[in-house]
């Protein structure tokens, strides 16, 4: 097992550069069966078509951008196929897809009584096709969105940001975009702006590196109307959360794990899996990319999964995250979309 940190110290953030370089030493390893990553979709969009043409099967644990594995609305022209250079598809993941998460958002926001949302997108293809989606599924669920803004996420302030959607009449403000990209300055200001406002935010923004203020996240006057969502219900209630909490707390002195955790464990723990029932095959690249894609009913501490012919997971539910007195995310309930736009054609 070898660890590949794809951001920098001078970036602050995953690197595409250093993205890249990861997924060639791999691409180049002789022996190398297995790869999981990339956590965040914009630095899977340069890792896969590396990792494609030398046939390596990948398993992101946190991937919901809908262009790496679709053409459904909110992906961009010529994906997937242009992720795929080989024609033969070698990424999975086992994270519902970002249809199914704006739907849920939607859900959430519908139910806080939001009347008047504005978005803002971090202009990468996970924010970009989240807001996107939003604005797609907006009908199904009865919300109002009143503008979809891309920032500039190196921006030192978004006070005229907040200004203009204050007189826009927002009282929801939603942010689609990843926490390093102005999640943290971006929401100060539009609570400063609008004090009432209640904010919600993707699985981008659902860790406590923007919940918690000690963390650098949030202050925590905006704990109380913060709500964001991500693939993990309550730990607990899945069939080996229970146990799965106690190792992580053994291991790590941690009781309350961020929600990823347990995505973490389950991608290499279908790995592992995976090689060891292909016993003298488990070394085998092709052989263990076909056993992934046969995969339909995998017991499992997320529940009971499988893939589709894309690499998408079977899973379609969604849990709503609230900010507990610590900063820490609390599971409040499962949402589970009747309808996106994987259903409407």
């Amino acid at each position: 097992y070898q660890v590949l940190d794809d951001s920098t110290a001078a970036a602050g953030k995953w690197d595409p550069g250093q993205t890249a370089g990861n997924a060639r030493k791999v691409a180049s390893d002789p022996k190398a069966v297995y790869y999981m990553g990339e956590f965040n979709s914009g630095a899977s969009e340069v890792s896969i078509p590396i990792l494609n043409q030398a046939g390596i099967p990948q398993v992101s644990p946190a991937n919901t951008y809908v262009g790496l594995t679709t053409n459904l609305p909110g992906s961009a022209p010529g994906e997937p196929q242009k992720y795929y250079p080989s024609g033969t598809r070698t990424y999975l993941r086992i994270v519902p897809i970002d249809s199914i998460q704006a739907a849920a958002d939607l859900m959430a926001m519908k139910q806080a009584g939001c009347t008047k949302v504005a978005v803002a997108n971090d202009k990468e293809a996970y924010g970009q096709g989240l807001a996107t989606l939003l604005g797609l599924e907006k009908g199904d669920y009865g919300v109002n969105i009143v503008s979809d803004t891309g920032i500039d996420p190196t921006s030192p302030n978004f006070r005229s940001y907040a200004t203009t959607i204050k007189g826009q009449g927002a009282d929801c403000f939603f942010f689609a975009g990843i926490v390093s990209n102005g999640a943290v300055q971006i929401t100060k200001d539009v609570h400063s702006a609008i004090p009432t406002a209640k904010v919600f935010g993707g699985d981008g923004v659902c860790t406590d590196s923007y919940t918690n203020a000690t963390k650098g996240g949030i202050p925590a006057s905006l704990y109380p109307l913060t709500q964001c969502t991500v693939a993990t219900q309550n730990l607990e209630a899945y069939p080996g959360g229970k146990d799965f909490l106690a190792a992580y707390k053994a291991k790590y002195g941690v009781a309350d794990p961020d929600p990823y955790a347990i995505y973490g464990y389950e991608v290499m723990k279908l790995g592992l899996d995976t090689i060891k029932q292909l016993g003298a095959k488990g070394n085998d690249k092709a052989a263990i990319l076909a056993a992934l894609f046969a995969i339909k009913a995998r017991p499992s501490v997320l529940g009971t999964y499988g893939f589709d012919k894309n690499g998408d997971t079977t899973l379609k539910s969604y849990g709503l995250y609230k900010v507990g007195s610590d900063g820490e995310p609390v599971f409040v309930k499962t949402l589970t979309p009747t309808k996106t736009v994987t259903n409407q054609g």
